[in-house]
């Protein structure tokens, strides 16, 4: 495998990761949203404590979604929309793929129900 695609997979494999949980989809959302905040900000409307916050934004920053910036006491954090753009991709590639499998099997069924109906139709006008 090609070290860039190693490194997409790994990529894809931290994004899909950091998107399981439940809270770090809404901690994105609320970035996205918002543009930059700060964990404390970000906890509010959250049922999780501020720790708990910073927990959830340390695994979505190794993924690449957020960046955290000092701005003088405060860390402020923001979406980086690169490694959701990369497991975008990735998601494209593999539906697509999905799509030409499925119009292959249909093409197959549809051939093989055409010509199970073209002999029954020989069948029927040979005995007639």
């Amino acid at each position: 495998m090609s070290d860039g695609r190693r490194g997409r997979d790994e990529t894809v494999d931290s994004v899909l990761t950091a998107l399981a949980d439940p809270t770090r989809r809404r901690l994105l959302e609320i970035l996205a949203a918002r543009g930059e905040a700060t964990a404390t900000t970000l906890a509010e409307p959250l049922p999780v404590s501020r720790q708990a916050v910073v927990k959830h934004l340390a695994v979505l920053d190794a993924a690449g979604l957020v960046s955290g910036g000092r701005v003088g006491r405060e860390v402020r954090y923001a979406v980086r929309p690169e490694a959701l753009d990369v497991t975008a991709r990735w998601m494209s590639a593999l539906a697509a793929d999905w799509d030409r499998r499925l119009a292959t099997i249909k093409r197959l069924a549809e051939a093989a129900e055409a010509a199970e109906a073209a002999e029954t139709d020989e069948r029927s006008a040979s005995s007639d």
